[in-house]
């Protein structure tokens, strides 16, 4: 997949797309990054990139011509792209989204700073608006890192045990099991026994158990929208776990 990011402050986003996950995608030839500075599309040698905006208001606005005429340009050297903008009225980003961005050949994410973008940015450009939360932060540099970061992990040889992938929270509808390394004891508490069985299915029962108690108790929301493509026998652990718990049954609200 190549991944174009244009941003006002290049640096860090290239330090970061540099190390662990990203990085190893990156020399494994599986994920090409490229990040541009939006000044190169500057409208004068000033390099202005923003202005006031009409109609008053505190801040500053990246302008139109700057962002759309940049989107452009590094578009049309690379091929079809999918331009991805984070922004807080964006659909709100998710396993499922990205299980469907890094479906993609290619995207270019364009990261907003000060009061944002230029309404008519959104309208030429079609781009898709994915928001990460309902909290602000100053820049989309962030937001855009952490949609590459999580969508990378779906590209084929980029985590070196797909288990990891299927395994982790949100992938299968839960959240994650509790996870141990050594000591064996550490301030009186212990690694529980299971976990130093060797049973394999016993210890994939309990990290299917507690993964359960860990969505049950913490979000329950999740368990109201993946119940129909749960497996079964996650179904019937859940419930055990409610009446367990003195909580209504999942699946009732269906």
């Amino acid at each position: 997949m190549r991944c174009d990011i244009l941003t006002l402050f290049p640096s860090p986003v290239e330090a970061y797309v540099a190390v662990g996950v990203l990085g190893r995608a990156a020399v494994a030839g599986i994920l090409d990054v490229h990040v541009h500075d939006l000044r190169r599309w500057a409208i004068n040698r000033y390099g202005q990139v923003d202005d006031e905006p009409f109609g008053g208001g505190p801040g500053m606005v990246l302008m139109a011509p700057v962002v759309v005429r940049a989107v452009r340009e590094v578009a049309g050297s690379g091929g079809a792209a999918h331009v991805v903008v984070p922004d807080p009225r964006g659909r709100v980003f998710s396993d499922e989204v990205a299980r469907d961005l890094a479906r993609e050949s290619r995207l270019i994410f364009v990261c907003g700073r000060y009061e944002g973008f230029d309404e008519r940015v959104f309208e030429l450009l079609e781009a898709d608006t994915v928001s990460v939360g309902d909290f602000v932060v100053s820049g989309g540099e962030l937001p855009a890192l952490l949609l590459l970061d999580a969508l990378s992990r779906y590209l084929p040889g980029v985590v070196g045990d797909p288990r990891s992938v299927a395994e982790d929270s949100f992938a299968a509808g839960l959240l994650d099991y509790p996870v141990y390394t050594r000591p064996r004891v550490f301030e009186g508490r212990a690694v529980p026994e299971v976990l130093l069985s060797g049973n394999h299915e016993a210890i994939r029962r309990w990290r299917l158990q507690e993964s359960a108690r860990a969505t049950l108790q913490r979000r329950p929301d999740l368990i109201r929208r993946h119940w129909s493509r749960l497996a079964e026998e996650t179904r019937e652990v859940l419930q055990g776990l409610a009446r367990e718990l003195g909580t209504p049954p999942p699946g009732e609200e269906e």
